[in-house]
């Protein structure tokens, strides 16, 4: 039933300058994000952009960080910067191919030294930049009231301009079925085995589609996977008994303390002795004479 559906759809509440970093939503789901108050900011990359361009971890510099905040000002304007880069010698490369050499003002030392100088900065920027060739993002703005759908596989972050409340939800739908369903039966495999006896009773074409997919990559599932049980039970086990030591051990932790208090330890024993058992008080008695007099320990 609805509680034991893995989680799906989320509240969020967010204050001004939080926000998600770069990421793809799980097991190949898409998801639409519907804004209730305040205004966010968000970027996509396409599929094809590479994890390390998006990611930004070489243009990240020593003390930074790669919050949705820090991100959005600092790493991303970096990112587009080194795009235009390797676009630009892209360009530049395509001219010197069809002859359409740039013009240079100056003497033909001056030119020759700059072509120079060029080509080698070019050749630079083209073992760097490599990754940038086919850069691609889409940067906006939400406000209240508007509706985000991201398809599956696209990276995405999301900067919280001012105070946000939104809700959002990840789904699968017959146009992502086989990349959830691929993701799903490695990732969930369990939940994979509950959901394909679903899909028998209330989308059997989803569900033959399924199986041709495991058929097709050769993929067992772990009902039918005694070595994916085996490992499964030796894991739980495995688990259990660390939970069971911890369990002792804290039981054991207890059984002491309590110990401890009833039966003081000889250093106790000492201490109380004295204090209680020898202490003496001074008085002065009905001439006015200073007595000593002793205090038991029940006094």
């Amino acid at each position: 039933g609805e509680r034991r559906r893995p989680p799906y759809r989320w509240f969020l509440v967010g204050p001004c300058r939080s926000g998600t970093t770069v990421h793809i939503d799980p097991l190949g789901t898409s998801a639409w994000n519907t804004l209730i108050h305040g205004v966010k900011r968000w970027v996509l990359f396409p599929p094809h952009v590479p994890k390390s361009v998006v990611k930004g971890r070489r243009l990240i510099l020593p003390g930074e960080d790669d919050e949705a905040i820090h991100y959005f000002t600092t790493i991303l304007p970096r990112m587009k910067r080194r795009a235009a880069a390797a676009a630009a010698a892209l360009n530049a490369d395509r001219d010197n191919k069809h002859g359409n050499h740039p013009s240079y003002r100056g003497s033909s030392s001056y030119h020759h030294g700059n072509h120079q100088h060029q080509h080698q900065h070019r050749n630079h920027n083209n073992n760097n930049n490599s990754d940038y060739a086919n850069f691609e993002c889409y940067e906006f703005t939400q406000y209240a009231g508007e509706t985000v759908f991201v398809p599956h596989g696209w990276w995405h972050a999301v900067l919280n301009v001012t105070h946000t409340v939104g809700i959002t939800q990840n789904y699968c739908s017959r146009r992502n079925f086989d990349e959830v369903w691929t993701q799903t039966r490695a990732g969930r495999k369990k939940m994979s085995c509950s959901w394909l006896r679903r899909l028998d009773d209330h989308a059997p074409d989803l569900a033959r589609r399924a199986r041709e997919l495991n058929q097709r990559d050769g993929f067992l599932m772990w009902e039918d996977d005694p070595v994916e049980q085996g490992k499964w039970r030796r894991k739980k086990a495995e688990k259990e008994r660390k939970r069971e030591e911890k369990r002792e051990k804290k039981m054991k932790k207890k059984e002491k303390q309590q110990q401890q208090q009833k039966h003081p330890s000889k250093k106790e024993k000492w201490g109380e002795h004295r204090t209680t058992e020898r202490r003496r008080t001074m008085e002065k008695d009905d001439d006015g004479d200073v007595v000593m007099r002793h205090v038991s320990p029940e006094s």
